[in-house]
């Protein structure tokens, strides 16, 4: 086998430093996950898995994730079937409203990726199985995960993005806050330590008045 024949092969996924295959963000959708799997970044696995379940036949959805205590950064992912979880159940605003798609159906697959210490993210989970019929999507008509949602599930993932854009907010908001209450308080010392120094500036003038007085009597 020549070098630019191997080069072809592997063009999806390149060799890490602990000789594990580490996939890279052209995703295979042929391969399926495995706890283990290594990705060189977070937006590497998504779109692996979004590859992987166009070419099984869900739609994927980015769910819960963690954040670093240390820097903020996301550092473990959960990423799900569309039919994860159960709708909320809202009071009825009026009978004659069309009632709306059941999209979710408590469907488990899923897979877990986590950052680890050397900057690559690993699967530490992965859920196979679906409790719902799967719909392949051609290879030809393959779509973004949002452009192939209904327009129920295109609400609901907007009301999602807005509540995290929400969140941010508010974090935002409370680091502000926090910036705010110590630049007052160098302020105020910055105050002091000038009230300080205008107070020995006085009492200095004050002794050299006292000094020169005497001499000029």
């Amino acid at each position: 086998m020549d070098e630019q024949s191997s080069m072809s092969k592997d063009e999806d996924v390149i060799q890490s430093s602990n000789g594990k295959d580490a996939v890279t963000s052209e995703g295979n959708s042929d391969m399926e996950p495995y706890v283990g799997m290594e990705f060189e970044s977070e937006e590497a696995a998504k779109v692996f898995y979004d590859a992987y379940a166009t070419h099984l036949g869900f739609i994927m959805r980015v769910d819960a994730f963690r954040r670093s205590m240390r820097d903020g950064k996301v550092v473990w992912r959960r990423l799900v079937c569309n039919k994860e979880g159960f709708r909320k159940t809202r009071p009825k605003r009026s009978e004659n409203r069309k009632p709306r798609a059941i999209t979710r159906e408590g469907c488990k697959a899923m897979i877990v990726v986590k950052k680890e210490k050397s900057g690559k993210w690993i699967v530490t989970r992965f859920v196979k199985e679906h409790n719902h019929p799967l719909v392949v999507t051609p290879a030809n008509g393959r779509r973004t995960v949002l452009l192939s949602q209904t327009p129920d599930e295109k609400d609901v993932k907007i009301r999602e993005l807005m509540a995290e854009l929400q969140r941010e907010r508010k974090r935002s908001a409370a680091y502000q806050e926090q910036l705010d209450m110590v630049l007052r308080e160098m302020e105020e010392h910055s105050n002091h330590l000038s009230r300080n120094i205008d107070g020995i500036v006085q009492s200095v003038k004050e002794i050299e008045s006292k000094r020169v007085a005497p001499s000029n009597s």
